[in-house]
């Protein structure tokens, strides 16, 4: 079947950069840096972000445009007119079942917490508070299976109303609303962070490299968060690509959307890490930085009553611009086969995701003492009790994603015609396609694979 193409090049662009722009920069992205050790993690991690991730990113537009299709489809496709071996399809299932809604699954759960806390920091809860109330007020949260599970679903219902919509009408319509209003209240959370004594102090925190807090794990955990952040690798970037006009230029598009996406990141960082310091708080409490942390920097500063429920409104429709973004490549699947229209292919993977994501919900309660893998000896992942919510995040941060990276550049790299590359991207055999086919067939495996070694170590 032939899929809607987005309506302008700003349309896509947008839309990208909503799916690059999520939980993973502005909630991810500071705490990873504070337990990396600051500037010389950040400088490592804009290298790969344009060294490795780019490379894979323009990949995954040039097949996804090629061939107009689903992930799925369109890697058969482009495999078919390689003359390569049909079975590099497995790539587009695992992006898109297995990264995607995967992901999607326990994204949504996270994504419900923060709407959560939306309503919290309107209603008050975090006035004068301290740090062993926020932790009470997240540990009540996650131990009320049935609030959680309504969160979850409302999440879920919002992705699946705007993917349901179509390209046009859904997606194109919802991003061009939120990414302005994003950016917005960063730059507002921005201001006011620069106007605070700590403001120069979370600029050397962040942009002065201390390259003694640098080994390999901390480079490995940037390679990571620079492939989480691009959003690539579980199929999303495949499906947009599938609906990107001929006239635009994919390179060119990949350097933006990289550039807005690490921008974004940092601004998130410069943001809050002041906060943080004037508060006399850890940049490297991990996880609980969002949700534990920053809430007492809310309670206590002025003005926080307002930008409190700012901040969280601002993370909830980042993850919203993203879980649009992976649920996508399941929806247009589902709607390749004639007896799925765009609705019912929305439902039906919203379904999925809705269904899977319990299963996060209930570990962290009713659940939490139940480990799936224990009938063969693992009650722990990476010190985590190895329960459904470990399980499923190790599998798709560690094993699916890297992996999945790694399945595109080897066929992009060894599997598929140059030239096909070549004449989709519109550019000459010298220079810039020499450079990013250099990087997708030699450099980009080798990251990968250390990556993924990283992860099964």
């Amino acid at each position: 079947m032939k899929h809607e193409q987005w309506s302008s090049r700003a349309a896509f662009l947008l839309a990208a950069v909503g799916s690059a722009v999520g939980l993973g920069n502005i909630w991810r992205f500071p705490y990873v840096a504070g337990e990396n050790g600051g500037g010389a993690f950040v400088l490592i991690y804009i290298g790969f972000v344009f060294l490795i991730g780019v490379p894979v990113l323009v990949a995954e537009l040039t097949i996804g445009r090629k061939s107009g299709q689903s992930p799925i489809n369109a890697i058969v496709e482009v495999a078919k007119e390689s003359a390569a071996n049909k079975k590099w399809k497995f790539l587009g299932w695992l992006g898109t079942f297995g990264g995607g809604l995967g992901l999607l699954s326990f994204y949504s759960v996270i994504a419900g917490w923060v709407m959560a806390y939306v309503l919290k920091a309107m209603m008050g809860m975090f006035d004068t508070i301290d740090k062993a109330g926020t932790h009470d007020i997240l540990g009540a949260h996650m131990a009320d299976g049935g609030t959680m599970l309504m969160w979850h679903l409302a999440f879920i219902a919002c992705t699946v109303y705007i993917v349901g919509k179509g390209i046009n009408a859904g997606l194109e319509k919802a991003v061009t609303f939120l990414m302005p209003i994003l950016f917005l209240l960063l730059l507002v959370l921005l201001g006011y962070s620069m106007a605070t004594a700590n403001f120069g102090q979370a600029v050397d925190y962040l942009f002065t490299p201390d390259f003694s807090k640098i080994d390999g794990e901390v480079v490995l955990n940037a390679l990571g968060q620079a492939l989480f952040s691009l959003s690539v690798t579980v199929g999303t970037m495949l499906a947009y690509g599938a609906y990107l006009p001929k006239d635009v230029n994919i390179v060119r598009s990949a350097g933006l959307i990289a550039a807005a996406d690490t921008g974004v990141a940092l601004i998130s960082g410069l943001a809050i890490f002041p906060l943080v310091f004037a508060y006399g708080l850890q940049p490297t409490a991990g996880p609980s930085l969002i949700f534990e942390v920053l809430p007492v920097a809310f309670g206590q500063m002025p003005g926080g009553a307002v930008l409190g429920p700012a901040f969280f409104i601002l993370l909830t429709i980042a993850a919203l611009t993203s879980s649009i973004s992976l649920l996508e490549p399941a929806v247009s699947f589902f709607e390749e086969r004639k007896d799925m229209n765009r609705w019912k292919s929305a439902i039906f993977g919203g379904a999925i995701a809705f269904a899977v994501g319990t299963l996060t919900v209930f570990s962290n309660n009713e659940w939490a003492d139940f480990y799936p893998l224990a009938f063969l000896g693992i009650e722990t992942i990476q010190g985590d009790a190895a329960t459904f919510f470990k399980i499923n995040d190790f599998a798709v941060s560690n094993l699916i994603m890297p992996l999945g990276g790694l399945g595109i550049a080897l066929f992009a790299g060894w599997a598929v015609n140059r030239e096909l590359l070549r004449k989709e991207m519109a550019l000459p055999e010298r220079g810039i396609f020499e450079i990013w086919h250099v990087l997708i067939k030699y450099v980009a495996p080798v990251a990968l694979i250390a990556i993924l070694y990283q992860g099964l170590s």
